[in-house]
């Protein structure tokens, strides 16, 4: 028995300009965030380019690693005007390797940065 049609809510093309759209805004390249997804380069931009389709599954997976809602992702809904703040991955990658050093490691680590910064003017 033929399946009915699908009714196509957004196009490839319209998900992933906007998934590109989102990552850019996030100041990561492709490489960056399939790393992140646990992907490949070349599926991301296959997706992005609107060759390749998304899951519901990977909708959610791709709006949870770039922090919006599957909607914003979608383009349902802005987030109520509220972008969050566009992040930088690779420095947030290193906060993430600082916070599984040991305590003493740690505050060796900030006293460097803090000296870094207040030598900065900041």
């Amino acid at each position: 028995m033929p399946r009915p049609p699908k009714h196509v809510v957004l196009s490839r093309k319209e998900i992933g300009e906007r998934l590109r759209a989102l990552r850019l805004e996030r100041r990561m390249t492709q490489v960056e965030f399939a790393k992140m997804l646990g992907t490949h380069q070349a599926s991301l931009s296959q997706i992005e380019l609107g060759i390749r389709g998304v899951s519901l599954q990977q909708v959610v997976k791709l709006a949870r690693a770039l922090r919006v809602s599957p909607d914003r992702l979608l383009g349902i809904s802005k987030n109520n005007g509220h972008q969050a703040p566009a992040r930088n991955e690779r420095l947030m990658r290193r906060v993430r390797r600082i916070e599984h050093l040991r305590p003493e490691q740690q505050k060796a680590v900030i006293k460097i940065l803090d000296g870094f910064l207040d030598a900065q003017g900041r």
